[in-house]
């Protein structure tokens, strides 16, 4: 076998006819609206689609550019589910409304930053080194919602928006990021003290006391996040990203029996102590109740209602433009899987699972193939967390679990979320470029010891080997990602 058989392939040609059909995905749904709403395809129609596939065509050449070995899967997908997120807001705005028109603002502004993402960030491994600032920043970024003068109040019965001007954004969706950045750097660089035996109870081995203080701290933020943002889904979020990357990290079932410990005490107390807390529950038990149906604020009428038109769906749904998705409220964001299940029915609403689905696997398998502990943890990580907030959210408009108020990745409308997982993107192909590039196996220079040898300089494919984030996870951490 020749050594051009051997060398990996950029795949960006099959990127390329894979991003042809997400577009003709996004593009034909809008254009279905528009004829159901008995609207001609005007100049905005044409503007919006143009503008989505230029700004797609765009990342495309981005990558064939900076990251010609990334994987060619993720980009469509994120454009498919983007796409129809774009078609669904513009077809629920009323007379007046604009929100399709912003979030086409931010998804463009959000691939701007994923593209610049992907141009400066040559290797995902220099995050690293900003383990403990990115702690800082996550701890800023959490405050901020609490800060008089910026802070944009209580909305909707949560303190999570700041005001920037005309605007409102949500920092902690941002946080998420930083968070995982900062678990996945503290975890590679501490797992031989985390992973140091304590009791064995049973067939399971459970860490020392004093080594869970990590455990105990993301536990607190999780806490404080309820109690003072009273947001149950964010505080889910950060705790559930901590509890996966530790048990990725270590392979051990004790953390994760501990986390769900943890979470499962203080949610009960939680819900004792804080009457959102109970009120959340109580309309998730009790929905079709009529007092909670009709109460206000914690009644259950927006889940009702939202049951109420997947039903009407049907297997096939209303049709795109069809439906009454607009009489659920928030049907839009909160409440757009909903929209979704109405009028292209449970066919269509699985076909979006699959494309999610197909998304977590493709950021799971980059952490397979990377090669250092670090990027193994940091993409379980980022897939992890849009894994978990699809999971909350498509529970919660179901009925499997209580409604908790985060967005669905991609679909919703939000800027903020839009930004934080266009970011999220962003680092998965890079990580995923660096996990399917070539191996750099540029020797050492004789007399140096792998700590103070310099990067190697970067390889054909772009790649540099950071000799100081080489080491990479053992066989069972290896073994505890696949079981994801």
């Amino acid at each position: 076998m020749s050594h051009a058989d051997t060398m990996p392939k950029p795949r960006r040609n099959v990127e390329l006819l894979l991003l042809v059909l997400a577009l003709s995905v996004s593009i034909g749904a809008n254009a279905l609206i528009s004829i159901d709403e008995q609207t001609s395809l005007d100049t905005d129609f044409w503007f919006q689609s143009s503008l989505l596939a230029v700004a797609s065509l765009v990342f495309h050449v981005v990558l064939r550019l900076r990251a010609k070995y990334a994987d060619p899967v993720i980009l469509p997908l994120v454009i498919a589910l983007n796409g129809l997120g774009l078609a669904m807001i513009h077809r629920l705005d009323a007379p007046g409304e604009d929100t399709g028109n912003n979030q086409l603002r931010w998804t463009v502004i959000a691939m701007a930053v994923a593209i610049a993402v992907i141009w400066f960030l040559k290797d995902h491994r220099v995050l690293r080194r900003f383990t403990y600032i990115s702690l800082a920043v996550s701890a800023l970024l959490l405050i901020l919602p609490l800060v008089p003068g910026i802070s944009a109040g209580e909305i909707l019965g949560a303190r999570v928006w700041i005001r920037l001007g005309p605007m409102t954004f949500q920092p902690g969706e941002v946080a998420k990021i930083t968070l995982a950045i900062f678990f996945a750097g503290y975890l590679s660089s501490n797992r031989d003290l985390i992973m140091l035996a304590g009791r064995k109870i049973g067939p399971m081995q459970f860490p020392r006391f004093k080594d869970m203080g990590p455990m105990i701290t993301a536990w607190l933020v999780s806490i404080g996040v309820l109690i003072f943002q009273r947001d149950l889904g964010s505080s889910v979020l950060f705790f559930g990203l901590f509890i996966v990357m530790i048990y990725v990290a270590t392979s051990r079932i004790s953390w994760v029996v501990i986390g769900v410990t943890l979470i499962l005490g203080g949610g009960f107390v939680a819900s004792k102590v804080f009457s959102h807390v109970a009120l959340r529950i109580d309309s998730w038990l009790n929905a079709f109740t009529e007092e909670v149906f009709g109460r206000s604020p914690g009644g259950s009428g927006q889940i009702v209602e939202g049951l109420f038109g997947m039903a009407s769906g049907g297997l096939v749904g209303t049709g795109l433009g069809q439906g009454r998705p607009n009489l659920v409220p928030f049907a839009n964001s909160d409440m757009i899987i909903a929209s979704f299940g109405e009028e292209l029915g449970l066919i269509g609403l699985f076909a979006i699972v699959m494309i999610y689905l197909l998304l977590f696997t493709r950021g799971f398998r980059a952490a397979l193939g990377t090669r250092d502990a670090f990027g193994k943890l940091l993409a379980c990580g980022l897939s992890f967390a849009v894994a978990l907030q699809c999971f909350v959210v498509i529970g919660g408009v179901t009925r499997l679990i209580p409604l908790t108020g985060l967005t669905t990745p991609f679909l919703a409308a939000g800027g903020s979320s839009l930004l934080a997982n266009w970011i999220i993107v962003g680092l998965l192909l890079m990580i995923s470029h660096t996990a399917r590039g070539p191996v750099d196996t540029t020797p050492m220079q004789p007399g140096r010891t792998p700590e103070a040898q310099k990067p190697a300089p970067l390889s054909a494919a772009g790649n540099r080997q950071d000799r100081n984030a080489t080491q990479t996870l053992p066989d069972a951490p290896t073994e505890a990602v696949k079981h994801l």
